[in-house]
């Protein structure tokens, strides 16, 4: 199979940085696929799962938060706020960070922090799902 090269950058540090056989990101349109070979475009990324096969053909899941994925030439830049593997994922702290996104939409402060507060419950809940799934030690 051919591969590309593919940097996955979070915020505070590389989570993957090698060859790559297929990758599939979370976007406002649905997971999308890039193979080798993909024309150059940008797209952003939401809270969801990520999944890419490496070099090696090992697959590989993380939750991802919101981000952009840039394709130029071949090669693939993302840059993601956070992503944690399934088996990094506290299970209880992402329950906690969900009530308490969930109490702040439900006080309506202000738009702004409802904004926020809608951001933070996706992310908890995402990180929740990809536990769930990938992870059988919960």
């Amino acid at each position: 199979m051919r591969m590309f090269r593919v940097d996955i950058l979070a915020a505070d540090k590389p989570f993957y940085q090698g060859d790559c056989q297929s990758l599939q990101v979370p976007t406002s349109g649905g997971q999308y696929g890039v193979l080798a070979g993909h024309r150059n475009m940008i797209a952003a990324i939401v809270p969801g799962t990520l999944h890419f096969r490496d070099g090696d053909g090992k697959e590989q899941v993380a939750a991802v938060s919101e981000g952009m994925i840039k394709i130029e030439n071949g090669k693939v830049l993302m840059l993601i706020d956070s992503m944690e593997r399934p088996e990094e994922i506290d299970a209880n702290r992402a329950r906690r960070e969900a009530e308490e996104a969930k109490e702040e939409i439900l006080q309506k402060k202000s738009i702004q922090s409802y904004y926020t507060a809608q951001a933070r419950m996706a992310r908890a809940l995402n990180r929740l799902k990809v536990k769930e799934k990938f992870n059988v030690n919960n």
